[in-house]
């Protein structure tokens, strides 16, 4: 017999990953399930019964043909993870990090958070009857420290970013019996991300050319990069990879300055500053991997202005009908600037990412200025269209 004691990274300090033996699974061998424990063959969890779930995954593809008439691009989609629990992708890397650490005999988790991986984490710890304890930045939205809270779990504020809190969560948790699941310092939360790649697959029944996006500490570019792997090692898919085109903020975006700079790893950001709480990171883990994924598949890095997240965000409603946050928004700005460099082509087939729900958009847009009527002549003539 041997005691299996959990860790957070290797000795050198870098992420851990977990890995499978693939020989033995078979598309008949994905569970008959809609949400991402479909997949239960290829994560970590032992058992469908130790699952802690609350129907995470399965998200919608959207073919976006408006967008694809305004940008000249043939095939455009969005994977559009706000139908996520608590409107976000976290919530996929939080229900496999939560299961996994319930099954390992887990009883406290913490972790720092821009704000959606904090309420994500509070949500399955009190499903899986686990305490939770969340350090976040104190300018966070305050509907994402709201929910938070109503999950139960422990919040406390910090006077400056994630990597402040990210400095006290392993303190902490260095003094105490939680342990720290914050992005890729524990190997499953990518494993959560990971199934964007599955269902994408499934989807469009291929990979496609492109697929963009939105970058703060980088587990949904590592994750796909995992799961395209693991798609090709399965025998599944043998066709070209999909170039990967990471989107960071103007105003923080030390992976994509890495890239540029032909460097293999980033340099903390100085006064990060941005609409978007979840691209605000000076400095990720695994920026090394997020850099090698997109140069392995020759993709790119973009950093996007606070402003042209606005106007996508905008877009992205009135053309698509799709509410998206700000770093969804920026996935769409984007896709613009790739289009105009000639790096993404007229026949290629490209998928953004819109990561969460623009209900927890800080500094909405202003509302149009509304108008009280008493009558329907009232509203015909406001609107200034004829009568029938």
């Amino acid at each position: 017999m041997y005691e299996i004691v959990p860790r957070n990274v290797c000795e050198c300090g870098r992420p851990l990953f977990a890995r499978y033996d693939l020989s033995g699974v078979s598309r008949e061998s994905l569970l008959p399930r809609r949400d991402l424990w479909r997949y239960l063959p290829l994560l970590p969890v032992s058992s469908e019964d130790r699952v802690v779930s609350l129907g995470e995954g399965g998200t919608p593809l959207l073919r976006c043909t408006a967008i694809e008439r305004a940008y000249g691009v043939d095939r455009v989609f969005v994977k559009d993870e706000a139908a996520n629990p608590t409107g976000t992708f976290k919530a996929r890397g939080m229900a496999v990090a939560v299961s996994k650490a319930r099954e390992l005999g887990l009883t406290r988790l913490a972790a720092p958070s821009a704000g959606n991986a904090g309420s994500a984490l509070a949500a399955y710890a009190a499903k899986a009857g686990i305490e939770a304890l969340v350090v976040a930045p104190k300018d966070t939205p305050l509907a994402i420290l709201q929910e938070t809270v109503l999950y139960g779990a422990r919040l406390f504020l910090v006077d400056g970013t994630i990597s402040q809190a990210g400095d006290i969560v392993k303190a902490a948790c260095s003094k105490s019996d939680f342990f720290n699941v914050a992005t890729l310092y524990e190997p499953y939360r990518v494993e959560g991300k990971k199934t964007m790649g599955f269902e994408l697959f499934e989807q469009l029944g291929a990979l496609p050319d492109w697929v963009v996006l939105p970058t703060g500490g980088g587990t949904g570019v590592v994750g796909l990069w995992k799961a395209f792997s693991e798609l090709r090692d399965l025998g599944w898919y043998d066709g070209p990879m999909p170039r990967i085109a990471f989107v960071q903020a103007a105003g923080c975006a030390p992976i994509v300055k890495a890239f540029e700079d032909g460097k293999d790893g980033s340099t903390p950001w100085k006064n990060p500053t941005t609409i978007a709480p979840g691209l605000r990171v000076p400095k990720a883990l695994g920026d090394f991997l997020v850099l090698r994924a997109a140069r392995e598949s020759n993709g790119t890095g973009i950093a996007i202005e606070d402003e042209a997240m606005r106007t996508a965000v905008s877009e992205f409603a009135r053309l698509e009908g799709i509410g998206a946050c700000y770093e969804g928004g920026a996935t769409l700005a984007a896709l613009r600037k790739l289009v105009e460099a000639g790096t993404v082509e007229r026949d290629d087939t490209v998928v953004l990412f819109n990561t969460g729900t623009p209900l927890k958009n800080p500094f909405p847009p202003k509302p149009q200025k509304l108008s009280t009527v008493d009558s329907a002549d009232e509203v015909i003539a406001k609107l200034a269209v004829p009568k029938a």
